[in-house]
């Protein structure tokens, strides 16, 4: 096994062909990236999340919460404008010679982490509890690999899918139904987005008012004056209400129709004339079970399929799940079953999930 796994690493690319990727190490990314699914069944099994509400007190690993919020979360942008940069010739001029269609992929996914890893927790969160070195470690890979996946495939790269016909591998232009999906995929992202930040501003805003309550009831104390954030580690449940009012996480609900609206603007994106041929690698990759559908989908409707988009997708509502599930399991150990008055994490009234 040992002899396997040496063989394997020396057949993959030198560390240089990853920053930026060539052709060959942007399919091995994907190809690795698409199998995300099978690791987040293990935050199935174990609640441990060392982060926000179920963060640890004494760890010597934490991270101040803020810094490392905006250090995991600012990697995703950061590379995918470094590898859009870097690409071309160097100079940053041929971004702006890319198909309109991929110029506002990458200005959407890099808006959606200007509000994620700046606003967020340094003007709209009260206080960020610390956040374990390991969550932002695993946070950092996921969104760098994402980066890499689609920069690439924003610039031009393409990887061929095995059992799948490209209908639009020479195509130099769009029309017709990628045009028609990709303007109800901009109202579905901005629907998301919206909404993800009117959720997460509404939760801010209760600690806010819970944290002043309960100092407004606190006599007068020598301790008052401390430094320590007064919002530090309070929480409340959000009240049956709004976007509230039948699921408990409406915020992540909100942020996967942003990423599938941002796969549907995608299926504009075109590779570059002249540029794919000579750089597509020889074996087509074969894509994971779950990801089939969309690849049916796409040839039923005879478009584009933007793979790295949809494996983002994919990814991300695997990954942010479980934690909604085991966040209502906390909610309801932490406030009773009638406080979370029958509502799900992310389905409607579904006590389970």
């Amino acid at each position: 096994m040992g002899s396997t796994l040496s063989s394997y690493m020396n057949a993959l690319p030198p560390l240089t062909d990853f920053f930026p990727p060539t052709p060959e190490a942007y399919c091995i990314v994907l190809n690795i990236f698409q199998y995300f699914p099978l690791f987040t069944t293990l935050q199935w099994l174990l609640s441990f999340h060392p982060a926000g509400k179920t963060s640890l007190k004494n760890s010597l690993l934490n991270i101040p919460g803020r810094f490392g919020w905006f250090v995991m979360e600012a990697i995703g942008p950061v590379n995918l404008i470094y590898t859009l940069w870097r690409l071309p010739t160097g100079t940053g001029s041929d971004f702006w010679s890319l198909p309109l269609a991929s110029q506002l992929c990458a200005g959407l996914y890099v808006l959606h982490y200007v509000n994620r890893a700046v606003i967020s927790p340094f003007f709209s969160a009260p206080s960020m509890s610390p956040i374990h070195l390991l969550v932002v470690g695993m946070a950092a890979i996921f969104n760098w690999m994402n980066s890499v996946c689609l920069a690439a495939w924003i610039f031009g790269y393409t990887a061929p899918v095995a059992g799948y016909r490209d209908s639009y591998f020479d195509a130099n232009e769009v029309g017709g139904i990628p045009t028609f999906l990709s303007f109800i995929g901009l109202g579905l992202f901005f629907t998301g987005m919206i909404g993800n930040i009117h959720a997460e501003r509404q939760l801010f805003q209760l600690r806010r008012d819970e944290a002043d309550r309960r100092l407004a009831k606190r006599e007068q104390s020598k301790n008052q004056g401390d430094s320590k954030n007064k919002y530090h580690k309070v929480y409340v449940i959000p009240p049956t209400q709004g976007v509230f009012r039948s699921i408990l996480y409406p915020h992540y609900v909100f942020e996967w129709i942003e990423w599938l609206g941002f796969a549907l603007v995608g299926t504009s994106v075109l590779p570059q004339r002249g540029f794919v041929p000579n750089s597509t690698p020889s074996l087509p990759l074969k894509v994971a079970p779950w990801l089939v559908p969309a690849v049916v989908f796409a040839e039923k409707l005879n478009i584009r399929l933007p793979l790295p988009a949809v494996v983002f997708f994919v990814n991300a509502v695997t990954n942010m799940l479980p934690h909604a599930r085991w966040g209502r399991k906390w909610y309801v150990q932490s406030f009773g079953e009638k406080a979370v008055a029958g509502r799900g994490a992310v389905v409607p009234w579904c006590s389970w999930m």
